[in-house]
């Protein structure tokens, strides 16, 4: 009975990691792109539906409807006036640009909101479980894995059903071509970031409310999204969630052993996973 709670409980944290990871799954798929900032963006989000909730009195939904429009625009122009003017074969100019990037945002939020962590309170989500039985179910970790569930199945659906997401595969096939047929790569590659960072601003609110927060933890949620990545395969948006769900279940297995190995048991997985498979389980989107 522990052992099948301590499967449920990593599943559902898996699902956390998928959403760190589903936006850089998609920035890469679409135009090869490591966001080095992509974890400090995820932090950056979670203070923007901070503030909102405790300024402006939302609540974390609706904070997050609106901040999730406003980092479409962030993402937009990061992408329209930086990251397009760097991109090419080389891939050393996109990573030192990102880099510098992490580096602005963590000093960014360390003056505006101090090094205290911080949390978006989510009133009685915080403590409300589900007895399914065999096991109990927290009702946010829950919710976790169903919202990854649905950013997943939502980005496939336009990715593969929308005129949009055919402009997505033809400029991730050959951006050159993709332009000789009307496509615009740069407006799609903008397009693309904006839609990576509002599914950023849905992991950040899951983030903020699940756990304390603060301006120096952005490296480590991209680590375990780098990772989920991998895990899954490059570009491949379920692989995303079953490479999110086997760091989260390792992570909870190893807990049970021992605490001091939670962390420790997940990048092992990572490393088994990339000795079986080293392209991933599901590399879908490179040949």
């Amino acid at each position: 009975m522990i052992w099948l709670d301590t499967l449920v409980q990593g599943v559902l944290l898996g699902g956390l990691y998928a959403l760190f990871a589903a936006g850089l799954s998609l920035v890469f798929g679409i135009m090869r792109l490591v966001n080095l900032a992509h974890g400090d963006l995820i932090v950056f989000a979670a203070y923007l539906i901070l503030v909102g909730v405790t300024m402006l009195g939302l609540s974390p939904l609706v904070a997050l409807i609106v901040a999730a429009p406003v980092m479409f625009g962030v993402g937009w122009l990061l992408q329209s006036l930086v990251l397009n003017r760097v991109l090419g074969k080389d891939i050393l100019p996109p990573l030192l640009v990102t880099f510098g990037l992490s580096v602005t945002l963590q000093n960014g939020l360390l003056e505006t909101f101090s090094a205290d962590s911080r949390r978006i309170p989510a009133g009685t989500l915080e403590g409300a479980s589900i007895d399914l039985g065999l096991v109990t179910v927290g009702v946010m970790p829950l919710l976790t894995f169903l919202s990854a569930v649905a950013v997943i199945v939502g980005l496939n659906a336009l990715f593969y059903r929308t005129a949009l997401g055919r402009a997505f595969r033809a400029t991730s096939d050959d951006a050159v071509v993709a332009g000789l047929m009307g496509i615009e790569p740069k407006r799609v590659f903008a397009v693309a970031t904006g839609l990576a960072m509002a599914v950023v601003t849905v992991a950040a609110l899951y983030l903020g409310m699940r756990a304390n927060f603060d301006p120096s933890i952005g490296p480590a949620r991209l680590i375990y999204a780098f990772e989920a990545v991998i895990i899954g395969g490059l570009g491949s948006l379920w692989g995303t969630l079953a490479g999110g769900v086997i760091i989260g279940v390792a992570q909870t297995v190893g807990a049970a052993i021992n605490p001091e190995w939670q962390i420790l048991a997940g990048h092992i997985a990572f490393l088994v996973v990339l000795l079986v498979k080293p392209r991933g389980l599901f590399p879908r989107a490179v040949d």
